[in-house]
């Protein structure tokens, strides 16, 4: 029978201190005592007991994303990573005048980003750093950024976004933990990502690694449904070296690999990138539990979570190994630079759920949130969104800056094809959570 999720957590707590200690408590004559037995933990098992509804859905600052923060620590730990110099937590408050965080009901709460380092081989370039990263916070009890209509109080497990991420962060460590790279390997579970990339931007105000000495950010956000062997990577055009590395990893990886975009987006990648690292995001696409309440363990490809982890473990050797710095393409100012607790989150609100994997000349929709905005304008599920307002709209990067051009009230029209069909809707936008 499985392991539950809960019993395989408590046999991880309960694995330290290790039995060494005892040599030194009792003196000589010494003996041999071998290694704690360290039971072993697959990713399916990290992400069940992190989407457990005993977790609540792991909001930024509840018991549950506190429970979370403290098993990754303790995965962290038994797959080699040492703690920061400040320990496992890094700890930040949720400001009382963020719009966002009021909206959640967090507001003066306490996150927690969780690191763990691998330090590198090299003697001098291990002074230098590349950082893994992953947001393992989620919706609670939805309400504030669910697209489930009626779901207040419902757990939004979130096993997907981001249960995924987190426990890819812990597989990839476990990888890399008996040859580690040259360069230093910081790994960073981020809390307050779906408040407002609240983790990040703490950690990119007090990085545990100098900035400067960081080559590369990578990000896992929503990594666990890979479908017809598709993924999708936000950030490769940040640093000149990019495609071609990709290209040459996927070589062997054999993925249907979607390269494309600047750093921003939404999600934790977008604080490094503006504070001039090279970012990459890897993210199996939207489907239709997201930030739903069937976003489900159960659901989870294991077979693509692990083609992801190989893929992005050999992504991270390489760049841990490589010799020289990269050359990163400048970012511009941008609409989606990282917000700050107080900033007004995104931007005004539409409702839509945009299929990601490709541009067809504008923005197709999976769906709309029901009562949302879009909803209310009459968008629907297929339509391809190509103007708002006054602004051509081709891709997701142009909507998503055209909206946080605007706010919340704004009526704007927009322009949309169905089928062989253009039509004009008008929408008033909301704020989002309101």
């Amino acid at each position: 029978m499985p392991a539950r999720p809960f019993s395989v957590a408590l046999l991880v707590l309960l694995a330290f201190p290790g039995a060494r200690r005892l040599h030194a408590q009792f003196g000589n004559p010494p003996v041999q005592i071998p290694p704690p037995v360290r039971p072993r933990v697959l990713p399916l098992d990290d992400i069940r007991f992190l989407s457990d509804d005993r977790l609540a859905g792991r909001l930024t600052g509840s018991p549950g994303a506190d429970t979370a923060a403290a098993y990754l620590a303790r995965r962290f730990e038994a797959v080699g990573l040492q703690p920061a110099a400040g320990g496992w937590f890094q700890t930040f408050t949720v400001e009382r005048d963020a719009p966002v965080a009021q909206h959640a009901h967090v507001a003066g709460l306490t996150g927690r980003n969780v690191i763990g380092v691998l330090p590198g081989r090299d003697p001098v370039l291990r002074n230098q750093a590349v950082i893994v990263g992953a947001h393992y916070d989620h919706l609670g009890l939805g309400g504030f950024g669910s697209l489930d209509p009626d779901s207040t109080g419902k757990v939004h497990n979130g096993a997907d976004d981001n249960a995924s991420g987190a426990a890819m962060l812990i597989e990839i460590a476990a990888r890399l933990d008996s040859t580690p790279p040259a360069r230093t390997v910081v790994f960073i579970a981020f809390s307050g990502e779906e408040l407002g990339l609240l983790g990040s931007s703490f950690y990119v105000k007090h990085p545990v690694y100098p900035l400067s000495t960081t080559l590369a950010m990578i990000n896992l956000d929503m990594v666990g449904r890979l479908r017809q062997k598709r993924l999708i990577v936000y950030g490769s055009r940040t640093a000149r070296e990019f495609p071609a590395l990709l290209d040459s990893l996927n070589w062997h990886a054999g993925l249907d690999l979607k390269a494309q975009g600047d750093g921003y987006g939404p999600s934790d990648q977008s604080s490094f990138y503006a504070a001039g690292l090279p970012v990459l995001h890897f993210f199996t696409d939207l489907h239709e539990d997201y930030h739903r309440t069937t976003d489900d363990w159960q659901k989870i490809n294991v077979e693509g979570f692990e083609q992801v982890a190989g893929f992005t473990t050999g992504l991270v050797r390489a760049l841990g190994n490589r010799p020289g710095p990269l050359t990163a393409e400048a970012a511009t100012p941008s609409p989606l630079a990282p917000r700050t607790s107080s900033s007004a989150g995104y931007g005004a609100y539409l409702g839509t759920v945009p299929d990601m994997t490709d541009s067809p000349g504008g923005v197709r929709l999976l769906g709309v949130r029901a009562g949302s905005p879009a909803d209310r304008a009459g968008l629907r599920g297929d339509d391809i969104i190509t103007k708002i307002g006054d602004m051509n709209v081709p891709n997701l990067q142009a909507m998503t800056d055209v909206l946080r051009s605007h706010r919340p009230g704004d009526t704007v029209d927009i322009v949309v094809r169905r089928g062989q069909a253009v039509t004009t809707l008008r929408a008033t936008l909301g704020a989002r959570g309101g």
